[in-house]
């Protein structure tokens, strides 16, 4: 700005020294015109004074366009060198810009692709058409929404490694309403979804170890009688119909029991699909009950709605499940209560597990959920952590309410099953 006022100063003062010096030459020569020596100082400072402003405003206007230009340079140095995906799209879904990293992603260095929409793009790199096709979906959801939506997209890469980004799109809008454009950053979270997946299958490998003495508990007393018939009839050499129909009703409950158990080594296979709520709890209560016996601890269930259908991993909720309430019994080394109670609201299923146990503090009760870190001298500190990203996974919530010397409240809400409730 200082630059451009001293630049326009020196070109006045050339300039009326200019007219001065014109004044002064016609006097020299005895023209005996004042009128038109009065007339042409007029214009020449007339013209001295748009010559000014117009040479003013180029020069402000050539400072513009330098600090545009300087702008749009430090805005691509910055989109390029994000490890993002970032790209802009107008009104329509054409693509006006996208950084290094979207272009490397999708194999678009060589091609033009402004202007293009998504659909465009997968016809000239046919490997990410269904890619490209599922954003058209999603930009179109963000556009409805009229608000930031933040989702996960999965989709493989010609190196045949698949990819999961964690999505946020952002639709913009003029004052009247209109589209305006729609920006798209997706952050690779490919690792931390492998990680997370090492950290679950961990934790159900740290329950199976925990329930392994209950279940061999459950297993001995039914391979003692059979030991024990077994034995008597070596000794008297007698085979007894009676004795056969006990042998094999325990052998049938040794099966039971061990069914039950390889039910939680399952491969997650993250298959979601229809399934009875209550089927899940009464599941983990039958296989909780042992343990619960040994600490006097009584389990009841109060469920107000035994038809509830979820959609979802059946074996991950009943993972979550068994890691509440075992928590809840282990908080009742002297014995107590806990309660399972389930119920309906506003679409939504209930289910509060509620125990009588020696309770959390508030400054603990803050941290709880966080990864490693445990009340347990023993573990890990995962467990929670593991069971409320299951339960986001599957758009629920998770909250925890507890007083020291009173017990801990666990309360889980799920969506239920909308085709089903509608039957």
């Amino acid at each position: 700005m200082l630059k451009k006022q001293k630049t326009v100063v020196l070109y006045l003062l050339f300039s009326v020294c200019w007219i001065v010096a014109t004044d002064v030459i016609l006097q020299m020569f005895h023209f005996d015109y004042p009128a038109q020596v009065i007339v042409s100082i007029a214009k020449g400072g007339l013209f001295v004074l748009l010559s000014a402003f117009f040479l003013y405003r180029m020069m402000e206007k050539s400072e513009q366009l330098k600090k545009t230009v300087e702008d749009e340079q430090q805005l691509s140095t910055l989109i390029n060198s994000m490890p993002d995906f970032v790209c802009f799209k107008d009104s329509e879904g054409r693509w006006l810009r996208v950084n290094d990293f979207g272009r490397k992603l999708y194999h678009l260095e060589d091609v033009d692709y402004y202007g293009k929409t998504d659909l465009d793009l997968g016809e000239i790199v046919p490997f990410f058409k269904e890619a490209f096709a599922y954003c058209v979906k999603t930009d179109e959801e963000a556009w409805k929404k009229g608000a930031m939506t933040r989702a996960q997209e999965s989709f493989m890469v010609p190196s045949g490694e698949m990819k999961t980004f964690d999505v946020i799109k952002v639709p913009l809008f003029d004052e009247n309403g209109e589209r305006k454009g729609l920006l798209t950053i997706g952050r690779d979270i490919t690792q931390q979804k492998v990680a997370e997946e090492l950290l679950l299958k961990k934790e159900k490998l740290s329950v199976l170890g925990e329930l392994a003495a209950g279940i061999a508990h459950e297993i001995r007393n039914p391979l003692t009688s059979i030991k024990g018939f077994m034995q008597m009839m070596k000794e008297t050499r007698e085979v007894k119909e009676a004795y056969i129909d006990i042998v094999l009703e325990e052998l049938e409950r040794i099966n039971q029991i061990v069914s039950e158990l390889l039910v939680l080594a399952k491969p997650q296979s993250h298959c979601y699909k229809p399934f009875l709520l209550c089927e899940a709890i009464d599941y983990v209560v039958h296989l909780i009950s042992h343990e619960a016996l040994l600490n006097s601890v009584d389990v009841s269930i109060d469920n107000r709605e035994p038809k509830v259908v979820i959609f979802g991993e059946k074996n991950q909720l009943i993972q979550v499940f068994i890691n509440i309430m075992k928590n809840a019994i282990e908080a009742m080394p002297k014995g107590g209560k806990l309660n399972v109670r389930i119920w309906l609201e506003e679409e939504n299923a209930h289910i509060t597990i509620a125990d009588t146990g020696i309770g959390i503090s508030k400054e603990r009760l803050e941290k709880i959920g966080e990864p490693f870190f445990t009340l347990k001298e023993k573990g890990m500190g995962l467990g929670l952590t593991t069971s409320t990203k299951i339960i986001h996974e599957h758009k629920g919530t998770i909250n925890i309410d507890s007083e020291v010397g009173k017990g801990t409240v666990v309360h889980v809400s799920l969506p239920i099953y909308k085709e089903a409730s509608r039957k």
